[in-house]
């Protein structure tokens, strides 16, 4: 099972999923760091899994999850797309990642990652230091390079609202 993770998220996220589900299949958690597309980031996918595997995509995981279906569709056998969309970004949501990659461009990457921890925790749980820690840790140590990588792949990522409806497995959405 590939397992993958969204913006500026690393490993951690899936632990629990990880435990959980060891003794059930192969769980292997994907690096989405390296690529700057998720035409790219879905090769990786791929390349890493056997010619059969279930698929869980978060959020930005999810819009590689989209072009894995794309490019491999007959590949995945069960797919979970999670917290994620197919359709394209909003002017207003374009505009704030602008902003966000113009400030980390600037050099106020710590101040962006804590710009996002709305978008990336649900507001019940903002208070949790535990959790916030984790996530700010998270996203420091993936750091700002891979925060513009990671993206430029999101903005320029197709639309997957024409894909949704040649999905053949069973999905949870």
């Amino acid at each position: 099972m590939a397992l993958l993770p969204g913006l500026l998220l690393d490993e951690r996220l899936w632990r629990a999923q990880v435990d959980a589900l060891a003794s059930v299949v192969e769980p292997r958690v994907i690096d989405l760091t390296r690529q700057d597309t998720v035409a790219a980031m879905a090769r990786d996918v791929l390349a890493a899994m056997p010619d059969r595997f279930a698929l869980a995509g978060l959020s930005m995981g999810g819009y590689v999850a989209f072009e894995v279906m794309r490019q491999a569709p007959q590949r995945v056998g069960l797919l979970a797309l999670l917290d994620t969309k197919a359709g394209l970004d909003t002017e207003e949501q374009t505009a704030r990642r602008r902003g966000m990659i113009e400030l980390a461009r600037k050099g106020r990457f710590k101040g962006v990652t804590r710009m996002l921890l709305p978008m990336l925790i649900h507001e019940s749980r903002l208070e949790d230091a535990a959790l916030t820690g984790l996530v700010m840790d998270m996203a420091e140590r993936c750091g700002r390079e891979v925060f513009l990588r990671q993206q430029h792949a999101i903005m320029t990522r197709p639309d997957s609202r024409p894909t949704l409806p040649t999905i053949a497995c069973p999905t949870l959405v």
